[in-house]
């Protein structure tokens, strides 16, 4: 997931084009191909016999188009661009034709990133259908369809966010990390978040590294912590037969510090027990264990207000 490139002003969501052409470079010489987002409707249930790497990019800032726009173009490699539409035109961010340019493309995809692009689950139900139904009636009337895909807006929702979702979009996209198998649900994609701190080389080779964590059920389902929920009681089922288990560790930002947490095992259902509550607005849990494969991944996030 990548945002700003050659914005150097803004350090938490920009990537240097230096940088950014490295991280191409490296797709191609570890054999990885770049995963077109067709293939989502077509092949999402099914197993996939090879690796392959999805970029997207959100928000539509302009120097997206003037800068990583034409090397994308340039290799047609494919990519999913997630657009806030109240934001389309203003300053530092693309216009409909700069849009329109890119969509007739067919490796390049529009995403719908809401229309206010605010923290929705602030928002009313209501007025969080408000936004998301504005956002679709101005893509219907701009594109011609509403997009399949939808981003949540700083990777935060409810359950009832994304159910309403889910009614709408064939595939929802979060902000937490890890690798997409066909077991993951489909509205809460994983995304490793790329910037100048978190796209440095030493990280992305591990990043393209990474194979899925893969696991049956998650409970809370709500990642939103109402009152009484802060720290969740958070389980993860894994399938029966699978296995290497007993070698997961999961770390988690609990009491505003990253920490090793605290974590049960019986039988194929792993207990989490965080310490601490979490203080910072988005709890953020990583788990990872190691096999003779490599390294499998997948991160949690919750959300407070």
């Amino acid at each position: 997931m990548y945002h700003r490139f050659e914005e150097n002003k803004y350090p938490s969501t920009n990537i240097r084009l230096d940088i950014f052409k490295k991280h191409i470079n490296l797709i191609k010489e570890n054999n990885l191909n770049f995963y077109n987002p067709d293939e989502f409707s077509k092949n999402f249930k099914k197993v996939k016999e090879q690796k392959k790497i999805l970029l997207t990019i959100d928000d539509a800032f302009t120097s997206f188009y003037e800068n990583a726009w034409p090397i994308l173009k340039e290799e047609k490699i494919p990519f999913i661009l997630f657009v806030s539409t109240e934001a389309v035109g203003n300053n530092g961010y693309m216009s409909w034709d700069q849009i329109k340019e890119v969509e007739k493309e067919n490796f390049a995809y529009i995403g719908n990133h809401s229309h206010s692009h605010d923290y929705l689950t602030k928002f009313t139900f209501p007025k969080f259908v408000d936004d998301i139904e504005e956002s679709i009636n101005i893509f219907k009337n701009k594109l011609g369809y509403n997009p399949i895909f939808f981003s949540y807006p700083f990777g935060e929702y409810n359950l009832e966010q994304k159910n309403y979702i889910s009614k709408n979009f064939k595939f929802a996209f979060g902000q937490n990390s890890g690798v997409i198998d066909l077991n993951k649900d489909r509205y809460e994609l994983p995304r490793f978040p790329i910037n100048e701190k978190y796209g440095e080389i030493k990280r992305f080779k591990e990043v393209i590294s990474y194979l899925p964590l893969q696991y049956k059920i998650v409970k809370p389902e709500n990642k939103f912590m109402n009152d009484g929920e802060n720290p969740p009681k958070m389980t993860i089922e894994f399938f029966e037969d699978q296995k290497n288990l007993e070698n997961i560790n999961c770390f988690s930002n609990e009491g505003s510090t990253w920490r090793k947490t605290k974590i049960v095992l019986i039988d194929n259902i792993l207990n989490i027990n965080f310490a601490e509550k979490f203080i910072e607005r988005r709890g953020r849990i990583n788990c990872s264990l190691k096999e003779e494969k490599g390294w499998r991944f997948s991160g949690f996030q919750f959300v407070q207000n």
